[in-house]
């Protein structure tokens, strides 16, 4: 595997791969690699000739006020791992690599962004969109991999690959969780060992909602009442924003009208935490 933090390298190893008609997957992380990252490059390894990943946190989608200095990082054992699972290169750059100087051009994906994590996060999805798009311009890859738990990014990309005609596949990979339903996240690490056992409820919400649709309620308003009843009955969990939205457009719904997006943002203590849930109408008979 080969493990580089330089543009100019990966766009040489790019082309040496073009020229012998090689595929080429990406799947871009912020590190500290989970089960959740893993099956992102197994499904990439799977469906192409050379697998690139990419690590960096990247700091232009973190708030003032967030985490970006104290997000977990471990590049040695991320190494590891990536090579594990039959990475061909590990891209690794330096803040300083991928914004030299101060940025002056921006990618804003309008509209889809303005709710739920746009709007706990002013600036987030403008952040998440340049990476993206600089991501893709150094490795032009057939196709492209993103988690669905963080849903309302893989539909940012979406769009922008969309309307800027990026030539790459976005392919979503479902989210993978612990045995008790909590979706995997790097954040996880942050939880002590009581918040962790709270932070199921994210997972027990979006379930509950689940089930009264497939139990045939049809009014938002109610399975949101629900859902958050459920919530508040576990003393460490507080309520960001918790939406019955189509999975499209991200506008609340309030009526149920399949596809629907079940999504939530909970801080358990001092660490948030988001997780979806993607019901769909069932297959014709």
């Amino acid at each position: 595997m080969v493990v580089t933090g330089k543009i100019a390298e990966v766009r040489d190893w790019v082309r040496a791969a073009r020229r012998k008609g090689r595929s080429i997957g990406l799947v871009p992380t912020m590190g500290y690699f989970h089960e959740g990252h893993l099956e992102l490059m197994r499904r990439a390894r799977a469906e192409n000739d050379l697998v690139v990943v990419s690590l960096f946190v990247n700091p232009t989608q973190f708030g003032p006020r967030e985490d970006f200095r104290t997000y977990p990082r471990d590049p040695e054992r991320d190494a590891d791992l990536a090579r594990g699972v039959g990475v061909d290169l590990l891209f690794t750059p330096a803040p300083e690599e991928m914004y030299p100087s101060e940025q002056a051009a921006w990618e804003q994906v309008e509209q889809i962004t303005d709710r739920l994590e746009g709007a706990s996060r002013p600036g987030h999805f403008r952040g998440v969109a340049t990476v993206v798009a600089k991501l893709f311009n150094i490795v032009p890859a057939d196709r492209a991999y993103f988690g669905q738990k963080d849903f309302q990014q893989l539909q940012v990309v979406r769009r922008m690959v969309r309307d800027l005609n990026f030539p790459v596949t976005v392919v979503a990979v479902p989210t993978v969780r612990e045995p008790d339903g909590l979706a995997m996240s790097s954040r996880n690490t942050y939880l002590s060992p009581e918040e962790r056992r709270a932070a199921t409820v994210l997972y027990r919400a979006l379930h509950h909602g689940q089930e009264l649709i497939a139990g045939g309620q049809t009014d938002a308003t109610r399975i949101r009442m629900a859902m958050q009843a459920l919530i508040s009955r576990e003393p460490l969990a507080r309520l960001d924003y918790l939406s019955i939205a189509d999975p499209e457009t991200f506008r609340e719904q309030e009526k149920i009208t399949l596809p629907t997006l079940l999504s939530l943002a909970v801080c358990i203590g001092r660490t948030r935490l988001i997780d979806n849930l993607l019901i769909e109408p069932a297959p014709a008979a």
